[in-house]
């Protein structure tokens, strides 16, 4: 283990480097990240996921500046300059943008304007010149004169771009141009002319400028996307007059002779033509990473809630699909979720057959013995809804509107056509919603998290940082639940610690072949279940009715032996000690720990045995909107209405209020009290009262209040 890595780590994450060194060695011997955090807790001292995952995050930063040194230091080496000074200067240096400073002068470059100055003799010129000795820059000059310097100002001109070339590369001045950047560089936004039509939603942006650290993440990114589109010219800088007087600082000499005019002549068109554009470009680049950080963090925290979203549960479902023309696609699904029937009706216009569609779903609800009703909440989705919400079923059947964003996108998608192979995409699409309703986790893991419609600017930040954090938050979730060994589908076993989609894909054949595991040993028998891969996912998988109770259990197998240890010293089995409380605290905890097991994760078993197998999510429950609203144009400034959040950004709150359009609670609407983040007050799918404080009919905006209700 690098030992310089360590050090970086514990510094830069303020975490003791004991905890730190565990954890890199666990990742290093291929545990996850869930493993680690739930299993593992007396090598880590109890590290969350986040600290852990940010530990990987870290170690795996460093790793490419080390192949990036590898690579510099070899292309310094072929070119024959690499000295024992800059090798150490290299090998000591962990910024990599100091790195490239250093590397810098010895990156092959195409030709440059210096270099074709160098290439006609005049870097000795540019170096007298440089020194900024009291000569005459005229005689000086006029010794390189040649077929190819026809003049003297040809020869000054060639020696003042390779002195450019030497300022923009030297270290220090480009650490001052970063400073002046870092403390005063302004964002800046101009409308490209003859585009105010096309560009009129980043109107806002049309003449803008603001420091650029104070701007805040989605700003920028709207900035950024208007840029792109074609829409916005933007520039980022601070005032050139600062930079040049602090570059002068640095390679003026006193005086005013020629030789320093000429320098300061190089000087402001090295900053002019090389600095300023290369240091903007890094701003850009930072502040794009540090807005796309902050986005993608919005986005996982959302995802995460919508994914722990309170299930339904294993009951029976009817799920609609609404529309207008083209009916409502009703399907009927069981406890499992399978597929049991599926019709049209049409209860909206321009049919308007609602008597019949209500018979057809009372019917449908009686012959499956149905318990609930999942609606969509798109096109014809609050219609629907006042349809079969009064309506009498005879017997207890709750009913709710679903989100429905992404069901197409499944509908579409090979998981759903291998799932349903003889059925269309509108059936597909249906029962997906209702499938979501029953487990969300299970469904929603089937479609793109960019689809789900839950995130900030996520089509425009870094696709790889955003897959891996998105996909770090979906493993995160399914092992925080725990999956169900039996009925888990592919796309869910896949995101199960130390899986994968092979073993997934190998689950499915042997649960197909041999019938329902019976218990966690038999995933042995799976093809490729090495024990590594065994011990990963042991754990976070569930048998419900398996003959050991523990198989439906967070316990780990690794840690039956002690359970049945502590049953035997109880003189009762570990049935009867997961049943009774008074024999569970009589468990001395002290008496089992050992070398390989401590307190941490003994808590974590006796609290298990105390509610084996629950699920974290909780139950879903129903929500009532007002009955008195059916489109904005219903809605009015002052009503009180009930919502539900169903998205969170950086500056507020969109809420379902019941309509097709979505309202926003601004951030300064939300609390009573100042606050940084909509998320410390509301959270996703939240039932929140709200008033009406706007309606722009014309652009279909509702803003929203929670202050004021």
């Amino acid at each position: 283990m690098n030992t310089i890595h360590l050090n970086i780590i514990s510094k830069s994450l303020n975490l003791p480097q004991s905890k730190v060194q565990s954890t890199i060695k666990l990742l290093e011997e291929g545990a996850t990240i869930p493993f680690i955090a739930r299993y593992r807790k007396e090598a880590t001292g109890s590290l969350d996921e986040v600290n852990i995952g940010d530990i990987k995050t870290q170690l795996d930063k460093l790793n490419e500046i080390e192949k990036r040194k590898a690579t510099i230091l070899k292309s310094i080496e072929e070119q024959g300059k690499l000295t024992d000074d800059l090798k150490r200067r290299i090998a000591d240096t962990f910024d990599s943008t100091v790195l490239e400073d250093i590397y810098l002068p010895y990156k092959q470059k195409r030709k440059t304007r210096a270099s074709v100055a160098k290439e006609k003799g005049l870097e000795p010129l540019a170096d007298a010149i440089f020194s900024q000795n009291n000569h005459s820059i005229e005689s000086l000059a006029e010794r390189y004169l040649t077929d190819e310097v026809e003049s003297i100002e040809d020869a000054l001109q060639g020696a003042r771009d390779i002195m450019a070339e030497w300022i923009n590369e030297d270290e220090a001045a480009r650490q001052k141009v970063r400073y002046a950047f870092e403390r005063d560089a302004q964002i800046s936004a101009k409308l490209v002319r003859g585009k105010e039509e096309e560009a009129s939603k980043y109107k806002d942006y049309f003449k803008f400028e603001q420091p650029l650290h104070n701007c805040p993440s989605h700003r920028l990114l709207a900035i950024r996307r208007a840029e792109d589109e074609g829409f916005l010219r933007v520039n980022i800088a601070p005032e050139a007059e600062e930079v040049l007087y602090r570059l002068e600082r640095e390679f003026l000499e006193n005086g005013n002779g020629a030789a320093t005019n000429q320098v300061k002549l190089a000087m402001e068109d090295a900053y002019k033509r090389l600095l300023q554009p290369s240091i903007e470009t890094e701003f850009r680049n930072k502040s794009k990473e540090l807005a796309d950080a902050e986005a993608i963090n919005v986005f996982t925290g959302n995802l995460k809630q919508l994914l722990l979203s309170p299930p339904l549960g294993q009951k029976r479902v009817l799920a609609i699909d609404p529309g207008f023309r083209t009916g409502c696609k009703v399907v009927c699904l069981d406890e499992s979720g399978a597929l049991l029937k599926y019709s049209t009706i049409f209860p909206h216009p321009p049919q308007s057959k609602e008597y019949e569609a209500v018979a057809d779903v009372k019917h449908l609800v009686d012959r499956f013995q149905i318990d609930a009703i999942a609606i969509g909440n798109g096109t014809a989705g609050r219609e629907s809804l006042s349809v079969f919400q009064s309506v009498d079923y005879g017997r207890p059947v709750e009913v709710f509107m679903v989100n429905e964003n992404g069901a197409s996108i499944y509908s579409a998608s090979e998981i759903a056509r291998e799932e349903f192979p003889d059925e269309d995409i509108t059936v597909r699409g249906s029962v997906s919603i209702g499938r979501r309703l029953m487990d969300p986790l299970a469904e929603l893991v089937k479609i793109d998290p960019k689809s789900i419609g839950v995130g900030q600017y996520q089509h425009d930040v870094n696709q790889t940082k955003l897959k891996e954090s998105l996909d770090r938050t979906v493993e995160s979730c399914v092992n925080n639940v725990g999956i169900n060994l039996n009925t888990a589908s592919k796309p869910l076993l896949t995101y199960v610690s130390g899986l994968g989609p092979t073993l997934a894909k190998n689950i499915i054949e042997y649960r197909t072949e041999n019938g329902l595991f019976k218990s966690r040993a038999e995933l042995k028998k799976v093809k490729r279940m090495g024990d590594k891969a065994f011990e990963q996912a042991a754990g976070f998988l569930r048998i419900r009715e398996a003959k050991n109770p523990l198989d439906n259990t967070a316990v780990h197998p690794e840690s039956y032996s002690v359970v049945k240890t502590m049953a035997k010293d109880l003189n009762c089995s570990v049935e009867e000690l997961i049943k009774s409380e008074s024999h569970r605290k009589q468990i001395d905890l002290k008496k089992y720990v050992t070398e390989s097991i401590g307190l941490p994760t003994l808590t974590d078993i006796v609290k298990e045995l105390e509610k084996p197998g629950l699920d974290p999510r909780g139950s879903a429950k129903a929500v009532e909107f007002s009955k008195t609203i059916k489109t904005i144009d219903d809605v009015h400034p002052g009503m009180i209405l009930t919502g539900v959040i169903n998205n969170i950004t950086n500056f507020g709150a969109f809420v379902d209020i019941g309509i097709k359009q979505g309202g926003l609670i601004h951030i300064s609407e939300i609390a009573n009290r100042f606050i940084k983040n909509p998320a410390e007050v509301v959270s996703l799918n939240q039932e929140v009262k709200v008033k009406v404080l706007e309606v722009d009919l014309q652009r279909g905006r509702i803003q929203l209040s929670m202050k004021q209700v």
